[in-house]
């Protein structure tokens, strides 16, 4: 368990892994109503270890925040906790060196994209079922490659995922998983985000430190 000291003095609890040899590390922004403790970001990142890339799991939020609706849909204040985290991250001896990747879910994926558009640093960024739309403002200044996830079932969201699509200037992909709704919870649709997850970040964050894949 790590504390993830914030621009305005409070500790956000996090867990960070980093598997030996690893290049990258993918920092996983939750989704509305979710925390560090979400059992299929938490597979995701258990996954991502086991391929050799590093993970930081933690809370934009403290409680008394999260139990603020407001602070939940405020996409630009969890992006600044997003880039907090980021920077803790830049100046841990364990993680210095790390390529940085964002995974976001739900309205984390808007804040992974805002923060990703602040930082050319960003490598790499992966939407699972998330609100690109939210990040509406910022997605053509977003250098890093994306790949956007939707659930097949989920048609509202591969509507906006779509119009966020058109929108990205950067390498991008769109990848719907048939039979899958908003949380994958069907059988094997979690596995296949994961999948394309290891493989995105595995291309962009994998590299040795100071190379990058340019956008399109």
């Amino acid at each position: 368990m790590v504390a993830i000291r914030s621009s305005v003095q409070i500790e956000l609890d996090g867990t960070v892994g980093v598997p030996p040899g690893a290049q990258g590390i993918v920092l996983f922004a939750h989704g509305s109503g979710s925390s560090r403790l979400s059992p299929r970001n938490a597979y995701v990142a258990r996954a991502l270890r086991e391929a050799g890339i590093a993970t930081l799991l933690f809370d934009l939020l403290t409680e008394e925040e999260a139990a603020n609706r407001a602070n939940v849909f405020d996409v630009e204040f969890l992006a600044r906790r997003l880039q907090a985290a980021t920077v803790w991250v830049r100046h841990q001896p364990s993680t210095a060196t790390l390529n940085i990747g964002y995974f976001g879910a739900s309205t984390g994926a808007a804040a992974a994209l805002i923060a990703a558009a602040a930082d050319p640093d960003v490598r790499a960024v992966v939407s699972r079922g998330g609100r690109p739309d939210m990040a509406a403002a910022v997605l053509a200044k977003v250098t890093a490659p994306t790949l956007l996830i939707v659930g097949g079932d989920d048609a509202p969201v591969i509507e906006l995922n779509q119009q966020a699509y058109a929108q990205l200037r950067c390498e991008k992909a769109l990848r719907i998983i048939p039979g899958a709704s908003h949380l994958f919870e069907e059988p094997g649709t979690l596995e296949q985000v994961t999948r394309l997850a290891i493989d995105w970040f595995s291309r962009h964050i994998g590299a040795v430190v100071g190379q990058r894949t340019m956008c399109a």
